[in-house]
């Protein structure tokens, strides 16, 4: 089994590498399109702006085959905000395998960025799908994680599958089909994030 963590220039690839080897899960960091079109599983992880990201990814030739990849598809901080369809930030269009925008937080409501611990809440687990299932269920309820970003995703019927408070609600855990993605860093919040990260190696 092959795990692709996509390296499109961007990305913050060694903490996400560092959680897989220990882990103990066999992964390549790679931007080729031939070599993430054929893994088993895919991470996309995301630090930095959208236009940006978006512009290495075109450029890589990574845009078309992220979007028709039908293996489990993890996207992580930026990587979940990077698979809806539009991003205020640099009034950016991003990959659209999720409906919606990104918006910004508002500074006159909160602190922007959001930078540190805060608390997802969990879709029940009779609501979420199988795919979702097998990562999430069964999470403690109200888990705490570490976030760092200015810019939140929508909350979406049928797709939201976690949320968290900051100014307002919003999308912390998406899901759709194969895609799924967490705003938070799985692979900086402890050993709560490393179960996830374990999940998703197994499904």
């Amino acid at each position: 089994m092959t795990i692709v963590v996509v390296d499109y220039r961007a990305g913050n690839l060694y903490n996400v590498g560092n959680a897989l080897k220990h882990l103990g899960a066999e992964f390549v960091f790679s931007g080729d399109p031939v070599v993430v079109a054929k893994a088993d599983k895919v991470i996309l992880p995301g630090v930095g702006s959208a236009r940006a990201a978006m512009t290495s990814l075109e450029g890589q030739g990574l845009c078309d085959v992220i979007r028709g990849l039908k293996v489990p598809f993890l996207g992580i901080c930026l990587g979940l905000q990077l698979l809806f369809e539009r991003s205020e930030e640099d009034d950016t269009e991003c990959l659209g395998v999720l409906p919606g925008s990104i918006r910004k937080f508002d500074s006159e409501c909160t602190k922007v960025p959001q930078i540190g611990w805060n608390q997802v809440a969990w879709r029940k687990n009779d609501l979420l799908d199988p795919f979702a299932g097998q990562i999430v269920s069964g999470m403690p309820e109200a888990s705490y994680f570490y976030f760092v970003h200015s810019y939140y995703a929508p909350l979406t019927d049928g797709t939201t599958i976690g949320t968290t408070i900051y100014g307002k609600v919003y999308s912390s855990a998406v899901v759709s089909g194969n895609f799924l993605g967490f705003q938070f860093h799985p692979e900086r919040s402890g050993e709560v994030g490393l179960e996830l990260l374990r999940r998703f190696v197994a499904c």
